[in-house]
């Protein structure tokens, strides 16, 4: 090689490697320019997610769940879910309203599903808030359009998935083609309301 390609060769490797230390620079300002409003966004859209489950609530607490209890009570009934988060719900004069659970269901057809329910003391449930989902377009993400509006002001001490229409309360009817999308969501909430009647005390059985 002579000494012209080595040194046209060595300029190359320089210029390569200043345009990588400064994409790699650029890159980190970035991040952290960013970091900041991508978390702010990230605790506003739990906070509305708390809102739209508890619309009457003025403040929550912080989380009180209590993971050992959970997996004791599950008895490996519910392994296709984690509960995340419980978080008491007060109204503006401090009287306590319920509980907000976060829940992930790993059942579902693309993946997690992550969503937020109200839960009563007597657990009925208020309202869900989907918070992360990827299934089939068309199919499983109707879930917010089929499945949320059932568990609106709905109890049950146990729900279950069916093709045809709703005959009794704890009947959810299933989306069309997207069982498995119904029933991840649905084993969610059974979790959730087994967490309250076994570890809160509360629930249809604790009246």
């Amino acid at each position: 090689m002579s000494k012209e390609s080595i040194k046209e060769l060595l300029v190359n490797t320089l210029v390569i490697l200043l345009i990588t230390l400064v994409a790699g620079g650029v890159l980190g300002v970035v991040n952290e320019m960013t970091k900041g409003p991508i978390a702010e966004m990230e605790v506003e859209k739990i906070k509305e997610a708390n809102r739209a489950v508890f619309p009457d609530a003025a403040s929550f607490s912080d989380n009180i769940l209590d993971v050992s209890q959970m997996e004791a009570c599950f008895s490996g009934q519910y392994d296709g879910v984690d509960i995340t988060e419980v978080l008491e719900a007060y109204n503006a004069a401090g009287e306590f309203l319920g509980y907000v659970f976060e829940i992930t269901s790993h059942e579902g057809y693309g993946g997690d599903i992550v969503f937020r329910i109200g839960l009563q003391p007597d657990g009925t449930s208020n309202a869900i808030s989907i918070t992360s989902i990827s299934e089939t377009a068309g199919l499983g993400m109707r879930a917010e359009e089929v499945i949320v509006p059932q568990f609106a002001v709905n109890r049950a001490e146990h729900y279950e998935v069916v093709k045809g229409d709703r005959v009794f309360d704890n009947q959810i009817k299933a989306i069309s083609s997207a069982t498995i999308t119904s029933k991840a969501l649905v084993n969610g909430v059974n979790a959730g309301l087994t967490y309250l009647r076994e570890v809160l005390g509360g629930g249809v059985a604790n009246e």
